[in-house]
């Protein structure tokens, strides 16, 4: 199981607005288990547990780790493929929109603690611009699979060791690129907000 697991497709983490969903991934997280099994815990059928786990199964979260015979049966045993998973939101029109709406979430998020936010779908897709391109500046997938293998180092302390990874591997070019962007972003948020004295 990988620490960290970047989830691209906006369809895959949409799945995980579905509790059952996020609970079988959380139970997967700790052990691997049979459908039988996650039924139990969760207290529903086992034809509703599959149902979920085919949908798992096909966005990559989770993975048969073993099979075994019981009488005429094979028994399936599924574990999630990350203890976290990173999701970010590519250039594809579908993408697009999962990024508008969570913008939107986020931006009332802010009203709601208290921030005089003013928006509209103009200033939402200029967000969304900002942001996949300080993501395109990271890379945090070429240090995914060497930092899972790391046996020996926490999973709080992975996520560390990624970020660390992420800036030594930057070009001196690229680093005050992702500054410049963190800054844009930064600026473009601070004009959202009215009365700012």
């Amino acid at each position: 199981m990988k620490p960290i697991k970047t989830i691209e497709d906006p369809e895959a983490f949409k799945l995980l607005a579905d509790e059952t969903r996020r609970k079988t991934v959380f139970l997967l997280r700790a052990k691997e288990m049979s459908v039988s099994q996650i039924a139990a815990d969760l207290n529903i059928t086992p034809q509703a547990v599959y149902h979920h786990i085919k949908k798992l199964l096909k966005a990559g979260m989770v993975e048969v780790v073993r099979e075994e015979r019981i009488d005429h049966l094979i028994v399936s045993y599924y574990q999630a493929t990350a203890e976290t998973f990173f999701c970010t939101v590519g250039k594809t029109p579908r993408g697009a929109k999962v990024a508008k709406e969570q913008i939107t979430t986020v931006l009332n998020a802010l009203k709601k603690l208290g921030f005089k936010i003013e928006f509209d779908e103009n200033k939402i897709s200029q967000l969304v611009d900002i942001r996949a391109e300080f993501e395109e500046g990271k890379s945090s997938k070429k240090f995914e699979d060497k930092i899972s293998e790391l046996d020996e180092v926490d999973f709080l302390t992975k996520q560390t060791v990624q970020d660390f990874a992420e800036t030594l591997s930057m070009s001196d070019e690229k680093f005050a690129k992702q500054q410049q962007i963190h800054k844009k972003f930064k600026n473009f948020l601070n004009s959202l907000v009215k009365n700012r004295k």
